[in-house]
């Protein structure tokens, strides 16, 4: 049979990412495919057909289970864009198939519960560039459903909760989704819609990264039935060659609370329980419990307004109209503190120690440099064009410690003794009132105990290259040792607290650590060698999967 050429050259790469679209290993589809299917009477819709990856799977599932040729009453897709719709149309003919396609925003097709299967890639644009009337249509589709997303929800979220309308009570619900959906805080509504809709939810997580030249970590979600799930089940693989076939001895049962994150999903089920044991108990608390954490002050360019104390000079600005602030970046953050005179070091350094703030008077010098930016256009940036006057950056509060938010290997909390302001490549903590005094002296120290390792990697996000980061909301739920017990511990903190800070110096980190557990998870919270070797590894579970992901990242 004769068919049509394509119309046009496939959409490039970089018009692909703008719509979120990526197109998914032939692996994957089929392995969904083939277990959304289950009869050649079936119905299947693919709401974001693309390049027609799901659509192909799903034909080939119903042809070998004895299917017709001609499956337009059995198989629909669907896209927003005219030209995916095109390439999904020609790549079905070429192959002897046929499915009802049509070009519509998924948003406004009215939910009908008719389908067996729902199986697809759902387009992944995050919240920043997820805008305007789309958006808007989006969350209103998730919120008929009964789940309300808030403003920093990626477009996927409403799309699995929109997606899950269409299918009758006994109806399989097969998605990628990025790994944002076990890890992240705006995804608990949809974890917990998920819980309650389906009466089996499964997930299939990969070691290594699987789609190729993307950084982004998915996993497979299947979703069946109705009435809801107490638990949910969890595959490990290592990629796609161990998805077929999956023995039903690999599935590991979870059971969450709430729209709690899934994270423990990814560690061994009895760390996982001891971890929460502890954080419920008397000997931790979490950060918002002894402070605020808070981003540093935006600049808008930090190249003009950040000055080495050479530049101060060479300027002729007068004392009055800088201010002491750490140098962007992380680098020189390494002990518990930073001390005055190693603020002075790193100015006398040449790094860029002072922020350009000149008051309602500017002197002449100020006048001058105001005037050389904007010659340089620096008042046309963005976060200084809404700015009145420009040149005046917004100042946060003077932090009592300094937490590196972006880490490969763990987040710092660091004392301020300097006394200086901070920018925003870190996050500023200030403590309550009635916990400054020992949490200045002690916090530090106490924090690099292995609960709180292990629970930086359980309340952050894994990031492209294998980067660690927390959002404020994430570094609030740090674990801590609690007040009480810091309390109580404080005088065996003091004594090892030189000998820690030489082992930092060293970089001897593991040494520190084993330190600081001994005083407080195994003397002073009785928790057991075996214990701690437990959530020692648990910690290790998740940073090796995200050095394996910076690995396969540079592949």
């Amino acid at each position: 049979m004769a068919t049509a050429p394509l119309p046009r050259p496939l959409s490039s790469l970089e018009e692909r990412k703008a719509r979120g679209a990526f197109f998914t290993p032939p692996e994957i589809a089929r392995f969904l495919a083939t277990w959304a299917i289950r009869t050649s009477a079936d119905t299947v819709l693919e709401p974001s057909c693309g390049g027609a990856a799901f659509l192909l799977s799903a034909s080939e599932r119903f042809r070998a289970l004895g299917a017709p040729q001609r499956l337009g009453d059995r198989l629909h897709g669907l896209d927003i864009h005219d030209q995916s719709v095109a390439e999904a149309k020609h790549a079905l003919s070429i192959r002897g198939f046929d499915a009802t396609l049509c070009v519509g925003d998924f948003f406004r097709k009215e939910p009908k519960p008719s389908f067996d299967a729902v199986i697809g890639n759902p387009p992944y644009v995050r919240y920043q560039s997820f805008a305007g009337a789309s958006r808007l249509r989006a969350l209103e589709a998730a919120l008929r459903q009964g789940v309300r997303l808030n403003q920093l929800a990626s477009s996927w979220a409403a799309f699995t909760v929109h997606a899950s309308g269409f299918l009758n009570a006994a109806g399989r619900l097969g998605l990628v989704l990025p790994a944002e959906l076990i890890a992240v805080k705006y995804a608990s509504q949809v974890r917990r819609f998920l819980l309650e809709r389906f009466a089996q939810v499964r997930l299939v997580l990969f070691d290594n990264l699987v789609f190729p030249g993307v950084l982004e970590e998915v996993v497979l979600l299947l979703a069946e039935g109705s009435g809801g799930a107490h638990e949910f089940e969890v595959f490990q693989a290592r990629d796609v060659t161990d998805l077929e076939p999956i023995p039903s001895a690999g599935w590991m049962r979870f059971t969450p609370g709430g729209g709690s994150k899934w994270v423990g999903a990814l560690l061994p089920a009895q760390a996982f329980k001891l971890y929460e044991r502890l954080l419920d108990g008397r000997g931790f608390e979490v950060m918002l419990d002894w402070g605020e954490t808070y981003l540093g002050a935006v600049t808008g360019n930090n190249s003009y307004f950040t000055l080495t104390r050479h530049d101060a000079e060479r300027l002729k600005l007068q004392q009055r109209e800088l201010l002491r602030i750490w140098p962007p970046g992380s680098r020189h953050l390494r002990g518990l503190e930073l001390s005055e005179e190693a603020w002075e070091a790193l100015a006398e350094g040449g790094e860029r120690c002072y922020l350009f703030v000149p008051g309602k008077g500017p002197s002449s010098a100020a006048l001058k440099y105001i005037e050389d930016g904007e010659k340089q256009k620096i008042h046309k940036a963005y976060k200084c064009k809404v700015r009145l006057p420009w040149w005046r950056v917004p100042l946060v509060a003077k932090p009592d410690f300094l937490y590196t938010y972006m880490n490969y290997d763990r987040p710092r909390l660091i004392r301020n003794d300097a006394g200086a302001h901070v920018l925003n490549s870190l996050y500023g903590v200030q403590l309550h009132c009635n916990r400054r005094t020992l949490g200045q002296e002690l916090l530090p120290l106490a924090s690099l105990n292995t609960m709180t390792l292990l629970g930086a990697e359980i309340v952050g996000r894994s990031y492209g290259g294998g980067i660690l980061k927390h959002e404020p909301t994430e570094a609030d739920q740090l674990p801590l040792p609690s007040y009480e017990v810091l309390a109580e511990v404080a005088p065996r903190l003091r004594l090892v607290l030189p000998q820690v800070k030489a082992l930092l110096r060293s970089n001897e980190i593991t040494s520190a650590r084993d330190i600081v557990d001994g005083i407080i998870l195994r003397d002073h919270l009785m928790v057991t060698d075996d214990q701690i070797e437990a959530l020692r590894e648990a910690r290790e579970t998740l940073l090796r999967r995200r050095m394996r992901r910076a690995r396969n990242g540079k592949n």
